[in-house]
């Protein structure tokens, strides 16, 4: 199995970056629009879950904007093979020291790379670790 194909990083990569701007621009349906369209989507956040693509399309629809200010620390992207990638990265906003963590595996279909599974979580203490990926 080839890992980190040049060709697959580069399409995940854009595609991650394109999910990213929809969850700054606040549009569900961009974020929505990433997700693979099942119901064995699965999507486990800060504190919510949807099973289902109809489900996360309609918690999506009744989120406020994210606050200000979204950062990213060490997005990394893995792919394995042509057609599955993981992408990591920890993330922040304005004004705060915490950074969360996002988890989502991406997969080739059909109609483009979507996301098929994804967790998002916050540390309750501080980190460990040297801070970087290796």
């Amino acid at each position: 199995m080839e890992i980190d194909r040049a060709d697959a990083v580069a399409e995940v990569t854009a595609a991650f970056a394109g999910y990213e701007q929809a969850l700054v621009d606040g549009d569900a349906d961009r974020i929505c629009g990433c997700f693979w369209e099942s119901d064995r989507t699965v999507r486990f956040g800060l504190a919510d879950h949807q099973y289902g693509w109809d489900e996360q399309r309609r918690w999506r629809a009744a989120q406020p904007a994210l606050p200000a200010g979204r950062w990213l620390v060490d997005p990394l992207v893995t792919t394995f093979g042509p057609d599955l990638a993981v992408v990591t990265t920890r993330f922040g906003y304005a004004g705060t020291a915490a950074t969360g963590r996002q988890t989502q595996t991406w997969v080739r279909l059909p109609v483009g790379w979507r996301i098929v599974t994804a967790h998002v979580s916050e540390p309750t203490g501080p980190p460990t670790g040297s801070g970087t990926p290796s």
